[in-house]
């Protein structure tokens, strides 16, 4: 009877992790801010491995582009190696921190970022295009976007290419092409470092995170067939309405 519960249980969270690997290849590397919150909210998973457990779906998928778009358009490797070593370290140093800290704290730093986000990616919709500083910084400080994209994807699992491509825009005017190439040399090692970070404080849970790798090339397929502009609304009303919910959920009992 309990082998029969335990293949039960194994196969539902297949089935879980592989409907969160489609909404990450559905919204890109943003996939995985939805999926968290429906780890939390919706199984009652701790914020911490909620943030770990996505990482697992996130990383091969994140190394694949990077992989993919450093063959398209190339990045000077060593611009790529700097920003790469610095994320890497800032996510570590902020990972080891993140799975220690108290988990209803982390879950509102995450939610406000939700918010943050959601209004931030409404009105790049509008505007269209992010406009660059009259005098962009010279790239060699460009290895200071990784302290803070490494921060985020340490503190919060994701995001951090999020950050780090409009940070690329505005600060040193690079084109949108470029801008999320440079964002993937950062994110894409160090999601590889949160994930070893959250599973050394086990906080990942493994079979989900495996059922989600399967089902992100449907999710990108799907992608493509919808405009651009669409993707982007829908996701950033995504991200504004689960931030909304959660943070009343926990302060209304709603």
């Amino acid at each position: 009877m309990q082998g029969s519960t335990l293949i039960i249980q194994t196969l539902e969270l297949l089935c879980l992790g592989a409907g969160l690997g489609f909404f990450g290849g559905l919204f890109g590397i943003g996939g995985g801010i939805i999926a968290i919150p429906m780890l939390v909210m919706g199984f009652g998973m701790p914020q911490a491995m909620a943030q770990g457990t996505v990482l697992v779906i996130m990383v091969p998928n994140l190394l694949v582009s990077w992989w993919q778009y450093a063959r398209q358009h190339p990045i000077p490797f060593g611009t790529m190696l700097r920003i790469g070593v610095v994320a890497s370290l800032s996510t570590w140093a902020v990972a080891h921190v993140a799975t220690s800290v108290n988990q209803a704290a982390l879950h509102l730093v995450f939610n406000v970022f939700l918010l943050m986000l959601g209004v931030r990616l409404l009105k790049v919709n509008r505007a269209q295009t992010i406009q660059p500083m009259h005098r962009p910084f010279a790239s060699k400080f460009m290895p200071l976007v990784g302290v803070i994209g490494g921060g985020c994807m340490g503190l919060l699992g994701v995001g951090g290419g999020l950050v780090a491509t409009p940070l690329f825009t505005r600060w040193f005017g690079q084109k949108q092409v470029a801008a999320q190439g440079l964002s993937l040399a950062l994110v894409a090692p160090s999601a590889l470092i949160a994930l070893l970070s959250y599973s050394t404080a086990q906080q990942v849970y493994w079979s989900m995170g495996a059922g989600g790798i399967l089902t992100v090339s449907a999710g990108v397929a799907v992608a493509h067939s919808l405009p651009e502009a669409k993707i982007r609304t829908i996701f950033a009303v995504m991200l504004l309405l689960t931030a909304l919910w959660s943070i009343l959920r926990v302060t209304l009992g709603v």
